[in-house]
């Protein structure tokens, strides 16, 4: 049995600052022309670093006693930026709710996932009407009534905030392990129930994160804690019964850059503990039924070398990127682990981005072209089945749920910019394709009424080609008139699939075009894409998504200035640089807990993710060149004495990955610094993290509240 399912898916008055803490700013463009916006204290604060001296007036936003944030004058300030918010979107209410009651109209609210056999049960979750949350059900193979096994609903009950992170049941299908976080900051509690009796064991782990693994013999778990740094350095084995102070380490990664994570091998033999960060990987191997055994190293780290495995039989197989950035499989004897034979060689073309591994065929998930290709090969008769032929021409297509090492069919994830998310089946035996589930929305939807395109535009450097996707209601106006919503991310090699969006559809519905910039940085086109947009070839991933812009004016899809632009987190970045550097191309722009403070981030280490974050971005504590590069763009740096467009920020206190200072001091810089009064909001989640909201519902406010800014900001027609 596979490790199932894990799920990472207001102040209504102003307040009155202490004196000292920060002013108020009338900004005259807001339509409750009553509202002030807070404008923070400066208190001098310098720090130097290679010879240069950076000056930050807003460091004292940075609550000194985090992760623990008790500094009233902070509280006050940011507080102050909700009421502002509110104040700010009060006129636009019946906008807002009329776009959540359009969004929400497009979800089924009764609803349930199709079912999927593990074991000796059949496994589902479901929404119930109106909840926000999901109960998770199983029910005999050999027949039976369903069986209530989590109830979400229940657990989130009068809280502000919840989130289950992992749900793993023990082989014999008698005991559920689960942990979750009730306040967004990511350091989840364990709990255990035993299924056959409805019990709660007394087991009870506290600051996880991690994974939860049991053992063959389904009387122990492996799990992780956090260290103070909220980083995961350690896999540690919990002996049901037994106080978690007895819990045994098992590894301890010496590199603080390091993460280490946990899984099992496919045919479950095997625990696998693999350490990395963002470009190098190491791996062990215990027995499932041995886990106190000495590990088994399949190959020592080499810098810039990422490999994951699997096994089948005594063979190893190794996904890597040893030989070829775009990834090779290898396999090798589990006698001989570090002893790799390619079994598909590395190509230009063809970017392998998954490896699973099942008792009769393995499947290999690739991208060609940007599209997503699924190819199964059984292991006597290696060019069959083959690769699945999917009924579009631009798709994005995986693995869904496949718990179990034997399948005669293959679940799979379909969907496209126009098309609904699809669950099929994959007969391997026959070839075909059986539709389980089409995505159903209530309030009715006409795929032949919405255009996709793919357009491929020019960069600056004259060579590269940037892609870009997008989707608009059929007869919107190609002639420069129509604005424009433009999305990207573009970084950690993660691509933004060209998929499905209901809430989407409240912007295209209002005449506009929805586009996706598929700049460097992600892995859209292939493993050097990625490499083109990391550490020194940073620029290039900001470069790229003004330059698609640009494309699009120039193919009359829109106009400067009537582009709305989106990202979050280091695509919140992102926006923070192109907000700085092309202020005249943006009527509206979305920084989702954006990370724009660069530089003192990236020079604390104590932070839970900068040490595991500097191949990435690079470290600027000891290398000058790393430290330059990164002034150079840092947009809370770079901010400058200009006309800005109008600008929604959103941050969630309690976020451990963009800690909820650098939003706060990159809008209080600008404020002060800015030459006009755009509308700058800030919006705070006081008791949530990095994803906002928790349930389906509250995420779906703050959508509305964000398309409601974009759409009035534009003077889209409602």
């Amino acid at each position: 049995m596979r490790a199932i399912w894990m799920f990472l898916a207001a102040i209504a008055t102003p307040l009155v600052a202490p004196a000292g803490a920060f002013a108020e700013e009338k900004e005259t463009n807001l339509t409750d022309t009553t509202a002030a916006a807070p404008v923070a204290d400066k208190r001098p604060h310098e720090m130097t670093l290679h010879g240069k001296t950076l000056s930050d007036p807003y460091h004292w936003l940075k609550d000194e006693s985090y992760p623990v944030i008790d500094d009233k004058d902070v509280l006050d300030y940011v507080k102050a930026e909700n009421a502002y918010f509110d104040a700010a979107m009060k006129p636009h209410a019946e906008l807002v709710e009329t776009l959540f009651q359009e969004m929400k109209g497009r979800i089924k609210e009764a609803d349930s996932s199709v079912p999927q056999k593990d074991g000796d049960w059949v496994y589902w979750v479901e929404y119930e009407e109106g909840a926000e949350y999901k109960k998770w059900y199983r029910k005999p193979v050999a027949g039976g009534e369903p069986v209530l096994i989590l109830d979400e609903v229940a657990m989130a009950a009068g809280k502000d905030y919840f989130r289950l992170a992992e749900l793993s049941i023990s082989p014999n299908g008698k005991l559920m392990a689960y942990s979750f976080d009730d306040n967004g900051s990511e350091r989840f509690e364990v709990h255990i129930r035993n299924l056959e009796s409805g019990e709660m064991l007394p087991d009870v782990i506290p600051g996880t994160l991690s994974s939860l693994i049991w053992t063959a013999g389904n009387d122990a778990l492996l799990y992780g804690l956090a260290n103070e740094n909220w980083r995961t350095d350690n896999v540690r084995l919990h002996k049901l019964g037994t106080p978690i102070t007895q819990d045994k380490l098992l590894y301890k990664e010496p590199d603080i850059g390091f993460g280490v994570g946990i899984g099992k091998t496919a045919a479950d033999n095997y625990i696998v503990i693999a350490t990395g960060d963002n470009e190098t990987s190491e791996v062990y191997l215990l027995p499932a039924d041995n886990p106190e055994a000495p590990m088994q190293l399949v190959s020592a780290r080499k810098k810039g070398r990422e490999y994951s495995v699997d096994e089948r039989d005594g063979t190893l197989y190794i996904h890597t990127n040893d030989e070829h950035p775009n990834f090779r499989v290898a396999t090798a004897s589990i006698k001989a682990p570090g002893e790799w034979k390619t079994l598909i060689p590395g190509s230009d073309h063809s970017y392998i981005t998954g490896l699973s591994v099942f008792r009769d065929y393995f499947v290999i998930e690739a991208r060609e072209e940007g599209l997503d290709q699924v190819d199964v090969r059984k292991y006597d008769a290696p060019l069959t089945p083959g690769r699945i032929k999917f009924p579009e021409a631009t798709y994005v297509a995986g693995l869904g749920d496949n718990p179990e090492y034997h399948q005669d069919k293959l679940r799979l994830d379909y969907e496209s910019m126009v098309t609904p998310d699809t669950v099929y089946d994959f007969n391997i035996a026959t070839g075909e394709l059986e539709t389980l589930k089409v995505q159903e929305i209530p309030s009715g939807y006409d795929a032949t009424q919405y255009v996709t395109e793919r357009v491929n535009l020019p960069s600056r450097d004259g060579k590269t080609m940037i892609p870009a996707s997008l989707v608009y209601k059929k007869g919107t106006k190609l002639d420069g008139s129509a604005p424009m919503h433009l999305y990207a991310y573009g970084s950690y090699g993660y691509r933004v699939p060209p998929g499905f969006s209901t809430t989407r559809l409240s912007l295209v519905d209002r005449g506009m075009v929805y586009a996706i910039a598929h700049v460097r940085g992600g892995d859209d086109m292939g493993r050097a894409w990625y490499l083109a947009g990391k550490t020194t070839e940073r620029k290039n991933t900001f470069n790229d998504f003004i330059d698609v812009a640009k494309g699009l004016i120039a193919k009359k899809y829109t106009s400067a200035g009537k582009i709305s632009v989106e990202g979050r987190s280091a695509g919140g970045q992102v926006m923070g640089v192109i907000y700085n550097e092309a202020p005249e191309l943006w009527g509206a722009v979305l920084a989702g807990v954006p990370f724009v403070d660069v530089i003192n981030t990236m020079v604390d280490e104590t932070l839970p993710l900068t040490p595991g974050e500097w191949p990435e971005w690079g470290n600027p504590i000891t290398d000058k060149a790393a430290f330059d590069y990164m002034l150079s763009y840092s947009p809370y740096d770079n901010v400058t004495a200009k006309a800005y467009p109008p600008m929604l920020v959103s941050a969630g206190l309690n976020d451990p990955r963009v800690t909820y200072w650098e939003p706060a001091k990159w809008v209080a810089k600008l404020r002060a610094t800015r030459t006009n009064d755009a509308t700058l909001l800030l919006r705070t989640n006081m008791g949530a993290g990095h994803a906002g909201k928790s349930g389906r519902w509250g995420a779906l406010r703050e959508d509305a509240e964000e398309f409601a800014f974009v759409l009035t900001q534009l003077g889209v027609e409602k």
